[in-house]
């Protein structure tokens, strides 16, 4: 079975006022003196307001879902015991006026310097699910063949639409915040690993990018392991939803390597409507349509039953095809997590967001 692995990222909260708070190194430390998580498990991220949580390699499910609630219980105690809670939120849904501290690292203390504005900007939370591939070559056949199921990933992750207080009227702001960053959004078309290496390499020699970090795009090879790294998805209210998008993400990956041996052509997807197909995603979500590689829009509903159909034989192979179908049709019946976010914006104003994101964390 293919292995995954799948990281997060969290706010830090103040449960009265909603506003993110600096405490990320109090936190991080807190969290690994019960002994139920390791350094590796709960990692720095730019901003002293986020910390970052990495489940170890998974084979099933079932691991992946219980290294995800081991580690929001972990990390959400931390937290309170330093007077905040954590937020599974893509945006915060109030800021401060100032910018909150970056975490004393050379190459945050680097971003900063390359684009200061971005940098005070950059609270946003992700959902990155990595999935193992045989080698770099293979990794490139898989991004240029998901490349574009990437916005209907990026709708059905949506849980982002609130920034400084209201509603941005998207349903993912996050990608919108992350695309202004000099590489990022949608990945090109690369013709083999060599070619994506040359690409990177010269971004590197440019000084566009300090190193593979920077790479911002929505799905890149992984620098440091030898997986696939999906990084369109906002951070999810709830473990189990994490988890689904982690077995369609995993699905579609083996998919696309089944297709690439079986020499099935890649669709014809121009780059412009791609990235304008992505852009309608984060804006609306599940709540309208999605636009297929030849521009037509579909119903969202009928996408993602397509999408299921698609990725079926992988899914029935890894034996996740209740689970996952089982969820799905929670979402849709649900909502996003946006859908969500604003509800509860609806029915008791910020607080209520604030609740809703808190306590969604250590649910399954």
């Amino acid at each position: 079975m293919t292995t995954i692995g799948v990281e997060e990222e969290y706010l830090l909260l103040d449960p009265v006022t909603g506003l993110p708070v600096p405490q990320a190194d109090k936190v991080r430390a807190a969290a690994g003196v019960g002994h139920l998580v390791t350094d590796q498990e709960v990692q720095y991220e730019l901003l002293q307001a986020q910390v970052e949580v990495a489940t170890p390699v998974c084979d099933t499910l079932e691991e992946v879902g219980g290294h995800l609630l081991r580690l929001r219980h972990a990390v959400g105690v931390a937290a309170e015991q330093h007077g905040c809670r954590i937020g599974v939120c893509g945006t915060p849904p109030l800021r401060h006026g100032r910018p909150i501290a970056v975490t004393d690292q050379a190459r945050y203390r680097a971003m900063v310097t390359q684009a200061p504005q971005l940098v005070a900007e950059q609270l946003v939370n992700g959902t990155h699910v990595h999935v193992a591939v045989p080698d770099r070559e293979a990794g490139v056949q898989v991004l240029n063949r998901i490349r574009f199921r990437l916005p209907t990933l990026t709708a059905m992750a949506a849980n982002s639409p609130l920034w400084d207080g209201h509603d941005t009227g998207f349903a993912s702001w996050r990608t919108v915040i992350f695309s202004r960053w000099p590489v990022s959004g949608m990945p090109p078309h690369f013709e083999d690993a060599a070619d994506y290496d040359r690409r990177v390499e010269r971004l590197q020699e440019s000084g566009l990018i300090s190193d593979t970090g920077q790479l911002y795009w929505q799905a890149r090879l992984s620098a440091t392991y030898p997986t696939i790294e999906v990084r369109c998805l906002d951070v999810q209210l709830r473990a189990d939803e994490a988890v689904m998008l982690a077995a369609v993400i995993r699905a579609l990956v083996e998919t696309s390597l089944a297709e690439a041996a079986a020499g099935v052509p890649l669709p014809d997807c121009a780059p412009e409507l791609l990235q304008a197909a992505m852009w309608h995603a984060a804006r609306h979500g599940l709540g309208d349509t999605l636009i297929d590689p030849d521009g037509t829009p579909h119903r969202a509903g009928d996408v993602l039953y397509e999408f299921l159909r698609h990725v079926a034989p992988a899914l029935d192979a890894s034996g996740d095809t209740r689970q996952v179908t089982s969820l799905i049709h929670r979402l849709l019946q649900d909502g996003t997590g946006a859908d969500r976010q604003r509800a509860a914006l609806a029915q008791g104003g910020l607080r209520a967001v604030t609740e809703l994101v808190s306590a969604q964390s250590t649910m399954p």
